[in-house]
């Protein structure tokens, strides 16, 4: 009997068409339909539903989208500006490889910025407002990974994180972290499909971190983000245990590599020099 592929195979070789993967999503028309719809396929390209190397047609988004092709188009610049598609000459508009360069980059600032959050929402006054929501998402979180609903505690992961944010008073530094995480997003959610998963621990980890705010001990606040985060040592170690993480990201970037006329010696070398 043949080997069944794994769920990294199955992702390259069933990739969803944008037709799929925006099907049923209705537009707020009292909201910007261009945020809306850059958050729509910024988190549909993060969570590898669209994939590394897939075309992203203007037309098909519109259409599937039920909106015009202007704000689309603004949606997919504002996509560009954060380095999550590219725009070929004469081709059309693709999402961007994973890049392991962004993503030792994005694992590094989100250390620094979150560890300084964490310690000074601990050393704030008056947090105690937020104490429940802290409590219910980490309830929330623990519930998704009962049920084993994975992209729900993923997205409650995020908002966690953003929490912590906003305890510190510091939210608007939580947008730009956003910006540099899409790549960290994108490895994460590949270790997710993979079965890479630290569920349990993670939720231990999460408690320790508001137990620390709550306890108003800056310290253990951060001991503990960076326990959970890990060392920026430790994420480059843990990829190279993962080869069939690897291959896929470095099959993707070939296949987007073939659609970058006259940039293929440029991507060849500066992967080798990310690697």
């Amino acid at each position: 009997m043949p080997a069944q592929p794994s769920a990294i195979q199955s992702l390259t070789e069933q990739p969803q068409s944008l037709t799929s993967v925006l099907a049923g999503i209705n537009l707020d028309p009292e909201e910007s339909l261009v945020s809306q719809i850059y958050r729509i396929l910024w988190d549909s390209i993060v969570t590898l539903k669209i994939l590394p190397g897939q075309l992203v047609s203007e037309k098909e988004i519109a259409t599937a989208l039920s909106a015009s092709k202007t704000p689309v188009r603004e949606a997919l610049i504002r996509l560009e500006d954060s380095g999550l598609v590219t725009v070929i000459p004469k081709s059309g508009t693709y999402v961007t490889s994973i890049r392991i360069d962004a993503y030792i980059e994005g694992c590094f600032i989100r250390l620094q910025l979150e560890t300084g959050a964490v310690r000074r929402a601990a050393e704030r006054n008056g947090v105690e407002q937020y104490m429940t929501q802290l409590d219910t998402l980490l309830q929330k979180q623990s519930s998704a990974l009962k049920t084993k609903d994975y992209v729900l505690y993923a997205s409650l992961d995020e908002a966690l994180h953003e929490t912590f944010f906003v305890v510190a008073g510091l939210h608007g530094v939580w947008h730009f972290l956003k910006k540099t995480q899409a790549d960290v997003n994108r490895i994460r959610h590949l270790k997710r499909i993979s079965g890479i998963r630290r569920g349990k621990q993670v939720i231990q980890q999460h408690s320790a971190i508001v137990d620390a705010i709550k306890a108003g001990d800056p310290q253990a606040a951060g001991d503990a983000l960076v326990a959970h985060i890990g060392s920026l040592e430790s994420e480059i170690e843990q990829l190279t245990d993962y080869p069939e993480l690897l291959a896929f990201i470095e099959n993707q970037n070939t296949t987007l590599i073939r659609k970058l006329p006259g940039r293929r010696n440029a991507r060849s070398t500066h992967s080798q020099q990310a690697s």
